[in-house]
C-alpha cells in the first residue's frame, strides 16, 4: 500500500515537474523567441503590413479596402464614394452576411460554380455599375473595357490589389471627380503600378489603399504645379 502510494506521488511529481517546464519553454520562451526575431528581422510584415498615412495606420497593404458615402437612412448597403478608386467586389461566402464589403471577420470565395444563375446576375450587376460609375461626359465605358476583376470577387474576398487595367478604367471619373487633369491621375496610377514578382511570378497590380493615399495627398495639393 505504502509503495503504490509513493510510486503515485513520484508519478505526478514528475507530470507536475514536465508540465512546468513544457509551460515555460512552450508557452513563454518561445513565443518571446518567435516575437523577437519577428520584430528583429521582419518587423512591417509582424505588425500586420501596415500602411500609414498622415501620421496614422490607414490600414494594410495585405488587405483590400473599400470607400463608401455614409449611408443612408433605411440603406443597407452603402454607396461607393465615386472620388476615390474602388477595390473588386468583396462577395466572398456568397449570401453569408458574416463577411460583407471587406468586414474582415472572416475570408472565403463565394463558392458559385461558373454557370450559376446567382453568379451570373452578380456579375451583370457589376458590369452595369461599374459603367454607370466611370462613364464621364464625353466617354462612355464599354462593356469590352471591362477587365474581370472588376466584376468578381477574389478568393479570399480581401484581395487588396487591382489590376492595371481596372484602374486605367476609373481614372477619368477619379479626375472629373477630384477636379484634376486626367493625365495627373494616370500618372498616380503609373507610379503606384507594381510589376510581376521577381519578373515573372503573378500579374502587375496596384494596391488600391496605397493608390487612394497618393491621390489624397495630391488632391490636398490641388494637383501638380
Amino acid at each position: 500500500m505504502n509503495n503504490s502510494v509513493a510510486n503515485t506521488a513520484r508519478l505526478l511529481g514528475a507530470g507536475a515537474r514536465a508540465l512546468l517546464v513544457l509551460t515555460l519553454l512552450c508557452g513563454v520562451l518561445y513565443p518571446l523567441a518567435v516575437t523577437g526575431a519577428a520584430q528583429a528581422l521582419l518587423s512591417d510584415k509582424a505588425n500586420g503590413s501596415e500602411v500609414r498615412a498622415d501620421g496614422a495606420t490607414a490600414g494594410s497593404s495585405l488587405i483590400g479596402r473599400r470607400h463608401d458615402l455614409p449611408p443612408r437612412a433605411g440603406q443597407e448597403t452603402a454607396e461607393p464614394d465615386l472620388r476615390w478608386f474602388q477595390p473588386r467586389p468583396s462577395n466572398g461566402l456568397g449570401a453569408n452576411t458574416v463577411n460583407r464589403q471587406y468586414d474582415l471577420l472572416v475570408s472565403g470565395a463565394t463558392n458559385l460554380a461558373g454557370d450559376s444563375e446567382e453568379l451570373i446576375e452578380q456579375v451583370k450587376a457589376a458590369k452595369a455599375a461599374v459603367i454607370a460609375d466611370n462613364s464621364t461626359p464625353g466617354h462612355r465605358v464599354r462593356p469590352s473595357d471591362i477587365p474581370a476583376d472588376a466584376v468578381t470577387s477574389s478568393g479570399s474576398g480581401l484581395d487588396p490589389h487591382i489590376s492595371p487595367a481596372y484602374a486605367d478604367l476609373q481614372t477619368r471619373r477619379v479626375a472629373a471627380r477630384n477636379h484634376l487633369a486626367a493625365g495627373e491621375v494616370e500618372r498616380l496610377v503609373e507610379e503606384h503600378t507594381d510589376g510581376r514578382t521577381l519578373g515573372f511570378i503573378g500579374e502587375p497590380r496596384v494596391n488600391v489603399l496605397e493608390l487612394n493615399i497618393a491621390l489624397k495627398q495630391l488632391v490636398a495639393r490641388g494637383g501638380e504645379k
